[in-house]
């Protein structure tokens, strides 16, 4: 990571100043120090010339809320004190990351004006099923931007952007513990700044059967989205239609590794909890969506279809809104109709190519449009 930051930096802004900081929540598997010592001495190899003058590093803990959002507020704190123009963000776990990345993440900010660069990258048709099923059809709905990964969690931004981010008072928040990336997104498109995309290629990274261990994760990212709806009602409401977001850097075909998913244990998943789960699902449900799941779970073959999958996440939102009971709770009972509609897709999309899959994915958003006013009904009812 620290090789392609540098390397990136050299060969595509030789002329500007870099700062490379690592942001350490108190890490004991010896990243400070590996970050200390890592350097390009010889650019050679790369057929970069010099490189090493202008490149410098800021290793330093953290403090407030343990989390992903205050790791990035000390960036954000750390980039305002310096006046930087551009700052970009990598996750740490990447494996798939090359010096280009670097370009194509801060280069639509110097140059291009953008304010905010998200990431466009190709995955693994069963990887990255919260964003595919969830956060990217509520995201263009919602705001109208066709934003296609707006939890990439590789981001881009301009200096103007870092310091408005400081100005939000969420630093004490869930936000600053999980919710940082559909944060950085959503703020950033609520509130008029130029956004844009730029394709980096695979994202490989640690992948995980969409199936396992995904509970915590799909609560808080949701979570985040419902909390952001009520922060941003005004703007979503005034939004009606959906548009694409310019997508910067070279489209090409890559190799990507395979995602195992286990088909009958979330299916059974599903289920089980429609099965258990009853009486709290007839509190969050309206009563036309829960006789739609009931005979969507008694179907055979087994298929959740995309208009069931987009009322039952606009219900969730209106009773999270409407604290029909413990927040946690309630969105703990959507894992297992999360799993539902994860495995209809999978078994649909099982011989389909990315493009295919693509435009699958396509018709979901279109769904969560053409059911926006629904949305927008349920929502100003009080229970």
């Amino acid at each position: 990571m620290v090789r392609a930051a540098q390397a990136g930096a050299a060969k595509y802004f030789p002329e500007l100043k870099t700062v490379l900081v690592n942001s350490d929540g108190g890490s004991t598997d010896t990243t400070r120090e590996i970050v200390e010592k890592t350097l390009i001495d010889d650019f050679q190899p790369l057929l970069i010339q010099g490189g090493r003058d202008l490149f410098s590093k800021i290793v330093t803990p953290y403090y407030g809320i343990p989390g992903k959002g205050s790791a990035f507020r000390t960036v954000f704190e750390i980039a305002r004190q310096l006046g930087v123009k551009a700052c970009a963000v990598v996750d740490s776990d990447l494996r798939s990351i090359t010096p280009e990345w670097i370009d194509l993440l801060l280069r639509p900010v110097l140059d291009g004006g953008f304010d905010f660069v998200n990431p466009y990258y190709l995955r693994h048709k069963y990887d990255g099923t919260i964003t595919n099923s969830i956060v990217y059809p509520m995201t263009s709905a919602l705001y109208g931007k066709r934003i296609r990964q707006p939890i990439g969690g590789d981001f881009g931004f301009s200096g103007r952007m870092a310091e408005f981010y400081l100005s939000k008072d969420v630093w004490d928040t869930d936000v600053a513990r999980f919710g940082i990336d559909i944060w950085m997104t959503t703020t950033a498109v609520a509130n008029s700044f130029r956004v844009c995309q730029s394709f980096l290629g695979a994202k490989i990274h640690a992948a995980k059967d969409p199936g396992s261990d995904l509970s915590a994760m799909l609560t808080q990212v949701v979570s985040s989205v419902f909390l952001l709806m009520e922060e941003y009602e005004d703007t979503w409401k005034k939004t009606s239609t959906s548009t694409p977001v310019p997508i910067f850097g070279f489209q090409f075909a890559v190799g990507l590794e395979p995602v195992n998913v286990n088909t009958d244990r979330m299916l059974q998943m599903f289920l089980t909890g429609i099965k258990e789960l009853e009486e709290i699902l007839v509190k969050i449900l309206d009563p036309e969506t829960f006789e739609m799941l009931s005979r969507c779970s008694a179907s055979d073959p087994y298929h959740m279809d995309d208009e069931l999958w987009a009322r039952i996440i606009y219900d969730y939102a209106v009773a999270w809104r409407h604290k029909v009971m413990n927040r946690d709770h309630i969105m703990k009972t959507l894992t297992p109709l999360y799993l539902g509609k994860v495995v209809s897709l999978v078994i649909e999309m099982a011989h389909s190519n990315s493009a295919e899959v693509e435009s699958r994915l396509e018709s979901l958003c279109g769904v969560f449009e053409k059911l926006k006013p629904y949305l927008m009904d349920r929502w100003k009812q009080e229970r």
